[in-house]
């Protein structure tokens, strides 16, 4: 194979764009959005997983000081993630989270690296 192939070849796999690694959760054993709308039943575990959503936001914010995401009550927190759910209800809320720090941010594109 010749020197200037290998290099072109090199070249084009070290300019290629990494894909990102999957964020992990460090949340719940269920993260499924199917838990989040049995927890509708149960008040207290509905406490919990919006205390999460809060800490994810909170994260962001944190971690992008220069777009951080308003003050959100409760129900705008439960609000948004009942409609991901809705739209999404093979997906997990953790990734509502993540859709809602982008939404109110105004960033409104997932972060990437």
């Amino acid at each position: 194979m010749p020197l200037r192939f290998r290099f072109l070849v090199l070249t084009a796999l070290l300019a290629a764009p990494a894909a990102a690694a999957p964020v992990r959760f460090v949340g719940f054993d269920d993260m499924s959005c199917r838990a989040w709308v049995q927890s509708k039943q149960d008040a207290d575990q509905r406490k919990l997983y919006i205390a999460w959503v809060r800490g994810v936001l909170t994260g962001h914010n944190y971690a992008r000081q220069s777009q951080q995401v308003s003050v959100v009550s409760s129900g705008t927190i439960e609000n948004f993630v009942d409609r991901y759910c809705a739209e999404k209800p093979l997906g997990d809320f953790g990734e509502a989270a993540l859709r809602m720090s982008d939404a109110f941010s105004g960033r409104n594109e997932a972060i990437t690296k």
